[in-house]
């Protein structure tokens, strides 16, 4: 599309967005910048990455008893930026919080390498580590507890879906003379989009 603000769909311009930019990035296209709040209002942000996505949100994977996981359980709205240096594009997103399903959860834990999965169990994500030995010491604990087959995947690991009530994008233009487009709706997932087109 020559002119994307023109776009109807924002989940359908997103995807080929993202499309671009598993092309043209060198490492991580799907990497996103995650923003939440602590209990004191105080912002929060880090680079995650976006695991799945689909016209129910974008779904990322953590342990909730980290940062950003107890943040997101607290206060269930977030924000995620994408950028992509090389197509000079970005993407916001802001909107409410849910849990995705064990199911979901299972099926991705499954697919995660084996050193990944132990790492789920002994990394006390957020929280003070002494070493680096402390940390190998408790993966390699882990694996003794699971030698062979399968690993479970714990109950504090799991994932978030960012459901959208806004969607903007925003292309780098001449001069500083951006293209940037919003899509809103009031509940995610229901009734239609509205678009407005906004000054760079």
């Amino acid at each position: 599309m020559s002119d994307f603000t023109e776009a109807a769909d924002p989940f359908a311009l997103f995807a080929g967005w993202l499309l671009e930019a598993e092309k043209s990035e060198p490492n991580d296209p799907n990497g996103m910048a995650l923003a939440t709040v602590d209990d004191d209002g105080l912002p929060n942000l880090r680079m995650v990455l976006m695991k799945d996505f689909n016209e129910t949100g974008f779904v990322f994977y953590t342990n909730f008893e980290s940062a950003k996981g107890r943040e997101l359980l607290a206060h269930s709205k977030a924000a995620l930026l994408f950028h992509w240096k090389s197509l000079r594009r970005q993407v916001r997103v802001r909107g409410l919080v849910e849990i995705v399903t064990d199911e979901e959860a299972d099926a991705y834990y499954a697919t995660r390498p084996r050193q990944s999965r132990l790492g789920a169990w002994a990394s006390k994500q957020s929280r003070p580590l002494e070493s680096r030995f402390a940390l190998e010491k408790a993966v390699a604990t882990v694996a003794l507890q699971y030698p062979l087959g399968d690993i479970p995947r714990p109950a504090h690991w799991s994932g978030f879906r960012i459901a959208p009530t806004e969607i903007e994008f925003w292309k780098d233009g001449a001069f500083r003379l951006h293209d940037r487009v919003v899509f809103r709706r009031d509940v995610p997932g229901e009734g239609e989009w509205s678009k407005e087109r906004l000054y760079p």
